[in-house]
C-alpha cells in the first residue's frame, strides 16, 4: 500500500494561494491607477461645485479636469490649505477640503468659502458610504444646497446642523430627516475643519 505524502497538501495549498494572491495583486495594480484617477476627478467636481459659478451638470470628464487646472489654484502659504479661485488677480474664494468619520464610515467633503472668510458658497461631499435613503441623503442637493451664502459663525460653533423643522438662523441649516448621527458627525467635521482654517488664516493675516 502506497503511503500518501504528508507533505502534499501543505504544498499544493501553497501554490493554490500564490496563485490566486498574484491574481489579486495583478489586478489591484490593474486597476489601481484608474480608482485613482477617478477619486482625483471627484475631488476636482466637488472643488468646482463648492466655488461660485465654475460647475456646470453636463460637462464631461475632461472638461470638469480642465476647468478645474485652468480655474482653481492650488493650495499655498497663505491659504490655509484651501484652493483658491481668483480672477482678474483678485481672490474670490477658497475651497476647503474637509474630511473625518462619518456615521458608518469616513466623510469627506469640500466646502467653498468666500474671500470675506465669512460667507459659505456651498459644499460638495464627494465621498461617504452613509446608509442609503438615510444618511446618504448628505451629498444629495437638496441638502447641501442649504448651505449656500450661510454666514459662518464668529461665537459659538461655525455652522449648525439643527433638527428638521427648526427656525433656522443665518448660520444654521436642516438636518436629514431620520439622520441624526450622520447630520452630527457632518457638522462636526464642518465646524473642526472651518476652525482649524480659519485659525490658520488669521495666524497669516498676524505676520503681515
Amino acid at each position: 500500500m502506497i503511503r500518501k505524502k504528508s507533505w502534499f497538501p501543505i504544498v499544493y495549498m501553497f501554490c493554490l494561494t500564490a496563485f490566486f494572491s498574484t491574481l489579486v495583486i495583478g489586478f489591484t495594480q490593474a486597476t489601481g491607477e484608474r480608482v485613482a484617477a477617478n477619486e482625483k476627478l471627484a475631488f476636482e467636481k466637488a472643488v468646482l461645485a463648492a466655488l461660485p459659478g465654475l460647475y456646470e451638470e453636463n460637462l464631461s470628464r475632461l472638461e470638469l479636469h480642465k476647468r478645474f487646472t485652468e480655474s482653481v489654484e492650488e493650495p499655498d502659504e497663505f491659504s490655509g490649505g484651501a484652493y483658491v479661485l481668483r480672477q482678474n488677480g483678485q481672490t474670490v474664494a477658497y475651497a476647503l477640503p474637509i474630511s473625518g468619520q462619518g456615521f458608518w464610515a469616513p466623510i469627506k467633503a469640500v466646502i467653498g468659502i468666500k474671500a470675506d472668510k465669512k460667507t459659505i458658497t456651498g459644499i460638495a461631499i464627494y465621498q461617504q458610504n452613509e446608509t442609503p435613503g438615510l444618511g446618504a441623503e448628505i451629498a444629495r442637493t437638496a441638502f447641501t444646497e442649504q448651505f449656500r451664502d450661510k454666514v459662518i459663525a464668529i461665537n459659538g460653533e461655525p455652522i449648525n446642523i439643527k433638527r428638521p423643522g427648526a427656525v433656522l438662523g443665518d448660520s444654521d441649516v436642516h438636518a436629514v430627516t431620520g439622520a441624526t448621527q450622520t447630520s452630527t458627525r457632518l457638522e462636526n467635521i464642518i465646524n473642526m475643519g472651518l476652525k482649524e482654517w480659519l485659525s490658520k488664516m488669521s495666524e497669516r493675516e498676524n505676520l503681515k
